[in-house]
């Protein structure tokens, strides 16, 4: 069964609860048990909504297919205590449910979260008293009407075409250039970002989203021109930063079996214990790498995680992480690393008896990247996707977009020569155009997953084939198993026994008898 998509916008979290418990609701197959000698009627066992749940969920792309059933049953266990569900006898309030053939039953009426009337942030801090600063960021007169006409296909050809009429007006009226303060360029810094971020979101406003106060310029331009080589943050006070041993062990892990960093002697289990360290550290930390105040925002960039959004959603990503904190930005960008350079690490060492290194990365670690300072009943199932997403494209979403620096160039430029009195006025920076692919069937959408799923197994059978550190016993070993599991694309890599054989330089040969005895003839005893 197929949900509705929630749109982006405030409490977006209890919106999807509240679409995810209606679903199931209206979804989940009824129909009579026997439990001691006894019948009962439109009701359903625990096994059975475990499987429903969590084969919606993971053709929900609000969640997707890291969702383990693991997690299923915690959703299902939170439903029982919001008396989404009870049990057979009317009992509810706990959390005992298990993957069994326990019987359970809707009750008459299904209670919805309801929807705070405003942000929460914003109950502290009114827009009335936010718009009666001349320098506000959400002083836009144009933004609103402009993003309601055009939404996200607005093209940069339209909007320099606005601003040329805006400089033509104002080039009138300007007589000396304007001296540029430092509060006037972080205003701008605020300014632009937050114009991209309400474009791509095609929100028509941000208040209700993201608090004004919250976003610090100074983090901002810092994570843009503070960078290393690879455009990790360099922290100027060093005691923000990880400690030794955490990146130690990091390195040890991020380049296992090049473990270069440590010098001590490994032993059975050493790198269990290692990752073990790495996630206490980051289990332990006092909130999230994406902080509590950004949860809502965050949140609402999972909307676009879908196929023909997915360039919008690295956009979104890639000007929210602008937004953290340097030493925030510093640590998931390091994580991030590591954990992808794990999960696609063929020779790392079974770490979890029984989990696969990609899933025990995201379990691990999704509640150190995103958690609601109030415990919110799907944020497991939400930091999942967002941190499986960010293992996929962490390399573009945290990297340094070019294109804001030359933005707030421009618009500075602007400000000094006089065409805008304020940061914030008239003019709108070009905003960034998205082409969307047309609407396809549920099974090319199938086939395309399953393409792209093969692609990727395909890639890991040639990262074996390559991999020349690889002793050749153990690569022997590797191949049979994925041979084993997936005998298609093998056979598809390996189409004859000559072309394995050309892999490991082999030679087929018929061995020759070692004694050649001639067969005895028996004659007839009688003459």
């Amino acid at each position: 069964m197929e949900t509705r998509s929630v749109p982006p916008g405030p409490y977006r979290a209890t919106k999807l609860w509240n679409e995810v418990t209606a679903s199931f609701r209206a979804g989940m197959p009824l129909r009579k048990h026997r439990q001691h000698f006894k019948k009962y009627g439109s009701c359903f066992t625990a096994g059975e909504a475990v499987d429903w749940l969590y084969n919606l969920l993971r053709n929900n792309s609000n969640f997707g297919p890291e969702v383990t059933r693991q997690q299923t049953i915690q959703l299902l266990r939170k439903f029982l205590k919001n008396h989404i569900i009870e049990d057979i006898k009317g009992r509810w309030g706990s959390e005992n449910l298990y993957d069994n053939g326990q019987l359970f039953r809707f009750p008459a009426n299904s209670p919805l979260k309801t929807l705070p009337r405003r942000h929460p942030e914003l109950r502290k801090n009114s827009i009335e008293n936010v718009s009666k600063d001349k320098d506000s960021i959400f002083k836009l007169r144009n933004l609103s009407h402009r993003t309601k006409k055009h939404g996200l296909q607005s093209s940069q050809e339209n909007t320099e075409s606005v601003n040329c009429e805006i400089i033509n007006e104002d080039q009138e009226n300007s007589v000396d250039n304007r001296e540029i303060s430092q509060k006037d360029v972080e205003e701008v810094w605020r300014y632009i970002i937050l114009i991209y971020l309400q474009t791509i979101l095609g929100v028509s406003s941000l208040e209700e989203v993201i608090n004004p106060k919250q976003v610090i310029p100074q983090y901002i331009m810092y994570n843009m021109t503070n960078t290393s080589k690879q455009g990790v943050v360099i922290l100027q006070d060093k005691s923000d930063d990880l400690p030794h041993w955490v990146l130690s062990a990091m390195k040890c892990l991020a380049n296992w079996p090049r473990n270069n960093d440590l010098n001590n002697p490994t032993y059975v289990g050493f790198e269990r214990d290692v990752f073990r360290t790495i996630a206490d550290y980051f289990l332990d930390l006092p909130e999230p790498l994406l902080t509590f105040e950004y949860y809502e925002l965050f949140v609402n960039i999972l909307g676009l995680l879908q196929p023909h959004l997915e360039r919008a959603a690295i956009n979104a990503l890639q000007l929210c992480c602008l937004l953290l904190p340097p030493p925030n930005r510093r640590k998931l960008q390091l994580l991030m690393r590591m954990i992808s350079r794990m999960s696609q690490n063929v020779d790392m060492p079974q770490l979890h008896d029984a989990m696969g290194t990609r899933s025990l990365m995201i379990h691990t670690f999704s509640r150190c990247v995103l958690c609601c300072a109030e415990e919110i009943d799907l944020d497991e199932l939400l930091a999942a996707r967002l941190v499986s997403f960010l293992m996929d494209h962490h390399q573009e979403i945290l990297q340094v977009p070019s294109y804001l620096q030359t933005e707030v160039e421009k618009y500075l430029d602007y400000l000094k020569k006089g065409h805008i009195k304020n940061p914030g006025d008239g003019l709108i920076a070009p905003l960034p155009t998205y082409s969307y692919c047309t609407r396809i069937s549920a099974q090319e959408f199938d086939e395309q997953k399953v393409s792209t799923s093969q692609d990727a197994i395909a890639e890991l059978l040639e990262n074996i084939i390559k991999n020349k550190s690889l002793p050749l016993k153990e690569k022997r070993k590797k191949l049979k198993q994925f041979q084993k599991e997936y005998p298609l694309i093998y056979q598809k890599r390996f189409p004859t026994t000559e072309s394995e054989a050309a892999l490991f330089g082999d030679k087929p040969t018929i061995k020759q008898p070692m004694l050649i005895l001639r067969k005895p003839k028996f004659r007839s005893i009688r003459y």
